[in-house]
């Protein structure tokens, strides 16, 4: 299928609001509640890793190579990550004052290397090791999953596959009517792979029916203002809840609403390039930070953290959008290093020998 490099542009911007959420505990800014939406930003991944993946893959790839290539492209970066993590987020005796440091534990810390931490909601273990890459164990399981899913798609044309991309909205707005309701049930307990793989499947759904010729009508900028209307309305949830306490029921729901959102602006964006029209993210830079996110999204939280042990928390002020201008550029810099120093000799290296074993194994047959 035909790149949709505008995608790879906004992979940056989720990244950036991952880090500007973050960038709270360490020097908050007036706005932080605002800044809040930025945990968001994981949404947005879910949907996109669900999309790209359809988008390109392609028959003539084997599951057995898909995963190969899944593992290639998300572990080594991870696993170096991971590796600088464990003396920042660990000791053998914690300071009480960093409450982010946990106690060393073999057994916890072997979870993440194996990436299963994210199958537990004690936040000793799903945010053990880089505390971020829970939702790569997410993805491990998104992965696993895709290529039988993907089978499932392509016995379907467009409208099946926006079938398939309703019943996702409804599974997800079904699970948050059973959170709200009942939020200490067996079901708002599962873990967050399974909770989060609507989102996943919703994206691989628009993908599927893109490729089968449908279009999403909308253009971006229509969608990114409904998302900004989204934000504020939320911003503004408690005094617009005092004067009508009848909209109260409406508010946990903003989050799938901006769910969906995102699957038509990822949708919609992809639509643009394959038009030919402009889009704001599909230049230079925006494609550069964008093939270096991934990396950046590992080590920003290792950095601010680490940071946060030095000096302690900054009081709230304008003044700490010094700290946001200098821990960007160094967590860019960093995120280059490991990009071109780690994730992507490493990601070609396992998948030159993926790619000569198998042409061995296929000589030996034809032999």
């Amino acid at each position: 299928m035909p790149r949709v490099d505008s995608l790879t542009g906004l992979r940056w911007w989720a990244a950036f609001a991952v880090f500007a959420f973050h960038m709270a505990n360490l020097a908050p800014l007036p706005i932080a509640r605002a800044l809040g939406f930025g945990n968001y930003g994981v949404a947005f991944f879910f949907v996109l890793s669900g999309f790209v993946l359809t988008w390109s893959a392609s028959d003539r790839v084997s599951p057995g190579t898909f995963y190969v290539r899944r593992f290639a492209r998300i572990y080594p970066a991870y696993l170096v990550a991971l590796i600088v993590a464990i003396p920042i987020f660990t000791s053998l005796t914690p300071d009480p004052a960093q409450a982010w440091v946990k106690p060393v534990d073999v057994g916890v810390l072997a979870l993440s290397f194996v990436l299963l931490q994210g199958w537990w909601r004690d936040p000793a273990v799903l945010f053990s090791g880089n505390p971020v890459a829970w939702t790569l164990s997410c993805e491990a399981f998104f992965y696993a999953l895709h290529p039988a899913i993907g089978r499932a798609f392509s016995r379907v044309r467009a409208k099946g596959a926006l079938i398939g991309a309703g019943a996702m909205v409804a599974v997800l707005l079904a699970s948050r009517v059973v959170i709200v309701i009942a939020p200490a049930s067996w079901f708002a307990q599962l873990p967050w792979p399974i909770l989060r793989l609507p989102e996943f499947v919703l994206g691989m759904a628009l993908a599927w029916a893109m490729r089968c010729g449908w279009r999403p009508k909308v253009r971006p900028l229509v969608l990114l203002v409904m998302l900004g209307a989204a934000f504020a309305a939320w911003y503004a949830s408690r005094p617009i809840t005092a004067l009508w306490p009848s909209t109260a029921p409406l508010w946990p729901f903003v989050t799938e609403f901006v769910v969906i959102l995102f699957a038509l602006l990822i949708a919609s964006v992809a639509a643009g390039d394959l038009a030919g029209r402009w889009s704001f993210t599909r230049n230079r830079w925006s494609i550069r930070l964008g093939e270096i996110s991934y990396s950046f999204y590992l080590v920003h939280s290792l950095l601010i953290y680490a940071v946060l042990a030095l000096v302690g928390p900054r009081p709230v002020g304008w003044s700490n959008l010094a700290w946001y201008g200098a821990m960007l550029v160094i967590g860019i810099l960093a995120a280059a290093a490991l990009h071109y120093g780690v994730e992507k000799p490493l990601e070609r290296v396992i998948r030159r020998a993926w790619d000569r074993r198998r042409e061995r194994r296929a000589v030996e047959l034809a032999a």
